[in-house]
């Protein structure tokens, strides 16, 4: 097998030194770019009915550049000056560096993860005393808000911003070797552009727990995922992917948090388990009421008579 094209379902890189142009020219894979989704900021007068007071949280929690662009622009658009003292707690790396085109970057106050929320719980679980606030596109419960209640930390969802579906009309079909998502919203607004989507031989790559489980749940066979300790960016693992596509299949696992055993399964199991339980209680009652009564010893049937013939002796006289 050899991988010609892929779709990446995110806007073009705007810099040149992108890892997937390395990979395009190294490999000589054509790679497009089409964003699924796209990110509408919420309307200055619909936050406010939210009545979040930004001013009374001491530190934020990004998970994206866009969480990051429209925080910042409600604090504009509400004359709300954010205090020097904000601390800021960042998804990965890059969006704290993101973080120089509103803020000085200091280490103080700046603090980041590897590439997703799981690395960055354990600081956060340090500056457990803070009042965070999480911009959002979405107010469900997820990892942050399950993490944030189990560790009694006070935290506000606030959406800031909504993440809708592009209009994919364009394309005729989805017809390409790999197929890249990066977020829930991208598997939803595949299967509305597209209602009859049969996978068939196209490979479906997953970024982040959050979207391999959309994929799982929407009937799609996954076989490339990240973050992953040998592949921590994407770029990463579909290079892994393209370099040696039957290899990269053979070594594929789903996440460990993922690999949940089915309810039907379970309850199958323990049918067979009881069955084989009672099968093998009846077996053991039957042997014991069929097993032969046990031999007498002739020496002993022997003795037995002498004594009861000595005692009839004794009563005669």
């Amino acid at each position: 097998m050899k991988v010609k094209n892929i779709l990446v379902s995110q806007p073009k890189p705007e810099t040149e030194k992108s890892p997937y142009f390395d990979i395009a020219q190294k490999y000589k894979v054509k790679i497009d770019f089409r964003p699924f989704t796209q990110v509408e900021g919420v309307d200055v007068r619909d936050f406010r009915k939210e009545r979040i007071d930004i001013r009374q949280h001491t530190a934020v929690v990004l998970t994206s550049r866009s969480a990051a662009d429209h925080f910042f622009r409600l604090c504009a658009e509400m004359r709300v000056e954010v205090p020097e003292t904000m601390k800021y707690f960042c998804v990965s790396e890059s969006i704290a560096y993101y973080l120089q085109k509103y803020v000085q970057y200091r280490k103080r106050k700046i603090f980041h993860g590897k590439q997703s929320f799981k690395d960055l719980s354990e600081t956060i679980k340090k500056h457990y005393e803070e009042n965070f606030l999480v911009p959002c596109s979405d107010p469900v419960k997820d990892e942050i808000s399950e993490f944030m209640e189990l560790n009694s930390i006070a935290y506000t969802k606030a959406v800031m911003y909504k993440t809708v579906h592009s209009d994919l009309n364009d394309l005729k079909e989805v017809n390409t070797d790999v197929l890249v998502f990066f977020s829930p919203a991208g598997i939803k607004s595949l299967f509305k552009n597209f209602p009859k989507f049969k996978q068939n031989n196209t490979h479906i790559a997953a970024f982040g727990l959050s979207t391999a489980k959309a994929v799982i749940e929407a009937n799609l066979n996954l076989t490339i995922y990240s973050p992953t300790p040998q592949a921590p960016s994407m770029a990463m693992a579909l290079e892994q992917f393209v370099k040696s596509p039957e290899k990269a299949i053979a070594a594929f696992e789903l996440p460990e948090e993922l690999r949940v055993k089915p309810v039907k399964a379970i309850k199958i199991a323990k049918v067979v388990k009881t069955a084989k339980a009672e099968k093998t209680a009846k077996i053991s009652k039957i042997a014991k009421t069929t097993r032969p009564a046990p031999k007498k010893s002739p020496v002993k049937t022997a003795k037995k008579s002498a004594k009861k013939a000595a005692k009839k002796v004794v009563k005669a006289k």
